[in-house]
């Protein structure tokens, strides 16, 4: 069945490959230059390559870099005079205002989170909102939002996926009813100031290169950190009361609790149907297991094998390839039916109760546990069996839940390659657990109550501290937004809120090389006249509508964007057309370029944004589900948007 998958999606990207380059070569016929024939084929190389996910979107986007630097080099041979961009400003992006922004929010951010910041804000929403889902939901999904406005909104959705679980957990509301609220209201939340999104970051820099290609009558001035807070505000505050009003209809109710480690195998039980109890089992001398490979035996008896002691040394998690000797004692999990087969075979020396695993496999010590595979993670793509999970996270993994199903053991779970969103069910230490709560950019620790290194509430002051001072800078001084940021980043490592390994890890690479990469690439479109050709093609298109008609239009194209690729590759790209546009139809340049920054936050009615993908495991979520809430909410934010910005700008 997968082969059938991988075959026939396959032949869709063949089948695109193909319409997109007719559609170059009929363009090669009508652009008006040479330099805007290249430039057009590598913003269809980009969009194909993004929107049928050919290679990672941050790969592609460095790809493309480097052949527009290659341009300069193959120019003659190109037709052209010169390189599409000067490779002396190619790699400008890394030292750009927005990178270099986004470097510091992801750390200051992450500072927030090392106080305990979010266990206490889990606490006031459930003194707060009781176990009222009524309730409940506007206080998530308002704080959330706040917290995204000053931060990536897919971190500020990481950071409370725990809090959630920890409030399902405790009020019995299922986690489906608040998850996709606060993701919706995560995205919503990145439109109430400059530095919510990364679009909305990026688009002062666009506009200082579109001014650069601009007569002085037309220069656009940039917008400040809380130009875009009224619209914003509307957003969120619709978002909210659609979910009060309409959640009831629209949200589904899926069986997920949150997870306390007290009684995670009742928990796993009910959601996941993992019937799975502790046992352990010594190999004797004339046991038929001798010699056995430790994955073959896990396989053949659909065991899931967690501690090995050997004689009287330490007990250890052992690794797949681990040989099976006499002497030794496994401590395996397992349901009745493999417990009842594994003991026929080897006799009446499988015990029920645990001796020599007593304490290491003691609640207090470790324990099963629910991770998320992050959007970001170098897992996906990859199976269990391909990282060597259980040596290298320390993860025993019985379960993993994706789209509403579960894969149990037995059915392959181990070498079924994981993909974003991925729940996975593990036995683990808490140890190893509280290690992988750090190692963001791969995992989301949804298990959240368990016995582990506490965070740093002391430290609590200073973090505050040093995001005020950069708040305050951003305010009230003329300082670059980057700068201001990168003050209170380095502020809370020298504090001690962060180290600077956890600054390093706080940060999403991909996003910055994504980001970085594809600035050379909107330069290009800007420099070359390729923005100006489009935007007057479109005109012709329009000729006659009305100039709200063709703002709803760039609206809707930047929405249709952002749903097939990258919201930052979808700004970059319909800037530069969206002020030549309005300079053609007697707008304002910011304002329609403000309006297709804001329109890329657009992502709700498919998993294709990061927060989506994050929140459909845990919330067991289906493509369906995000289309029946997502439809409404596509529609309810271009209505929004188009009356907000046309009543404050």
């Amino acid at each position: 069945m997968a082969n059938f998958l991988e075959s026939k999606e396959n032949k869709k990207r063949l089948i695109a490959a193909v319409l997109f380059a007719a559609l170059g070569a009929y363009l090669t016929t009508v652009v008006p230059t040479i330099q805007v024939a290249w430039v057009t084929g590598l913003l269809l190389l980009t969009i194909y390559l993004f929107a049928f996910e050919i290679v990672d979107v941050d790969v592609a986007a460095i790809s493309v870099m480097v052949l527009l630097g290659l341009s300069s080099l193959f120019a003659p041979y190109m037709g052209l005079e010169k390189g599409l961009v000067d490779t002396s400003i190619l790699f400008n992006g890394f030292a750009s205002n927005a990178v270099m922004s986004i470097i510091a929010v992801m750390i200051i951010g992450n500072g927030l989170d090392k106080t305990g910041l979010m266990s206490e804000v889990a606490k006031f929403i459930l003194k707060v909102g009781g176990t009222t889902e009524g309730r409940i939901i506007p206080i998530i999904s308002a704080t959330v939002g706040f917290i995204s406005s000053f931060m990536q909104n897919v971190g500020a959705a990481a950071l409370f996926l725990p809090v959630v679980a920890r409030i399902s957990a405790r009020s019995g509301l299922p986690m489906s009813r608040l998850l996709m609220p606060m993701g919706f209201t995560a995205i919503l939340g990145g439109t109430m100031t400059m530095v919510g999104s990364s679009p909305l970051i990026l688009l002062n820099d666009l506009i200082i290169t579109s001014n650069t290609a601009l007569p002085a009558d037309q220069q656009m001035e940039l917008w400040s950190l809380f130009s875009v807070t009224p619209v914003g505000i509307v957003m969120v505050t619709v978002g909210i009361l659609y979910f009060v009003v309409a959640g009831r209809f629209v949200l589904p109710t899926v069986k997920t609790e949150g997870v306390e480690a007290g009684d995670t195998l009742d928990y796993f039980q009910d959601t996941y149907g993992v019937e799975y109890e502790m046992h352990e089992v010594k190999i004797a001398d004339d046991s038929p297991l001798l010699g056995r490979n430790l994955m073959v035996l896990e396989r053949a008896y659909k065991i899931r094998i967690v501690a090995i002691c050997d004689g009287g040394r330490e007990p250890i998690m052992p690794h797949r390839d681990t040989v099976l000797e006499a002497g030794q004692t496994l401590g395996f999990v397992a349901d009745s039916e493999a417990t009842k087969a594994l003991s026929e075979k080897v006799g009446s020396n499988v015990a029920d109760e645990l001796d020599i695993f007593k304490d290491l496999l003691d609640p207090s010590k470790s324990g099963i546990a629910e991770i998320v595979i992050a959007p970001s993670s170098s897992l996906i793509g990859k199976s269990a069996v391909d990282v060597w999970m259980r040596k290298t996270y320390g993860l025993a993994i019985m379960a993993i839940h994706r789209g509403g199903e579960t894969i149990r053991e037995g059915s392959g779970v181990r070498d079924l390659a994981f993909q974003s969103g991925d729940t996975l069910v593990c036995h683990t230490n808490w140890d190893a657990l509280a290690r992988l709560e750090k190692d963001t950019h791969n995992f989301v620790v949804v298990t959240t109550e368990y016995p582990h290194e506490e965070s740093r509430p002391h430290k609590l002051g200073f973090a505050l501290f040093f995001f005020g001072v950069a708040l305050s800078m951003v305010l009230f001084t003329d300082l670059r937004l980057s700068v201001a940021l990168l003050t209170g980043a380095v502020g809370m490592i020298i504090s001690g809120v962060l180290s600077i390994d956890e600054a390093y890890e706080a940060v999403s690479w991909k996003t910055v090389f994504l980001l970085a990469s594809l600035i050379p690439l909107g330069f290009a479109v800007e420099s070359t006249g390729t923005a100006k050709w489009i935007a007057d093609q479109t005109l012709v298109v329009m000729d006659g509508s009305p100039v709200w008609v063709v703002q709803l239009a760039l609206a809707i194209l930047a929405t249709f964007f952002t749903l097939v690729m990258s919201n930052v590759g979808a700004t970059v790209l319909l800037v530069p057309l969206a002020v030549n546009i309005a300079i053609g139809v007697g707008a304002s340049p910011a304002m329609f370029a403000l309006t297709v920054a804001l329109a890329t936050s657009n992502s709700f009615l498919i998993p294709t944004h990061q927060v989506n993908a994050l929140i459909m495991g845990p919330g067991g979520y289906r493509v369906k589900d995000f289309m029946k809430a997502g439809g409404v909410m596509t529609i309810l934010f271009l209505v929004v948007l188009m009356i907000t910005l046309n009543l404050f700008f």
